[in-house]
């Protein structure tokens, strides 16, 4: 995984286990990577994925059940689609309003854009 250097990295650890449970690769009660297992794929210290993990369980996204390892809590992938909507809609949508404006972009030149993006 490349790093920016925009946010902490434990940060962005936690946002990349959050883009998985997005995609489905892990649903509710499956087991998640260890720690060790996570930042040996990483290749981050174990210290850091700690902290991602903690973060994640503080937010209720993921539970310990410990000996065993950790595991994606029931509703984590809705919990985070309402975050990052809440988030997208509150500071990156101004932000973007803002560019257009500066940059005199219409929001007919942002729906031509979009409908060339390829779907996926």
């Amino acid at each position: 995984m490349i790093f920016s250097n925009d946010k902490a990295i434990y940060i962005q650890i936690a946002d990349r286990l959050c883009d998985e449970i997005i995609a489905g690769t892990y649903r509710d009660d499956d087991r998640i990577p260890s720690v060790r297992e996570y930042s040996v794929l990483l290749q981050v210290n174990t210290n850091t994925a700690v902290k991602a993990y903690d973060e994640l369980a503080r937010d209720g996204i993921i539970y310990n059940r410990r000996g065993i390892g950790y595991f994606v809590s029931a509703g984590a992938r809705d919990r985070i689609i309402d975050t990052r909507r809440t988030d997208f809609m509150k500071r990156t949508l101004p932000a973007l309003f803002r560019d257009m404006r500066l940059l005199g972009i219409s929001m007919d030149e942002i729906i031509q854009a979009w409908n060339k993006e390829p779907k996926q």
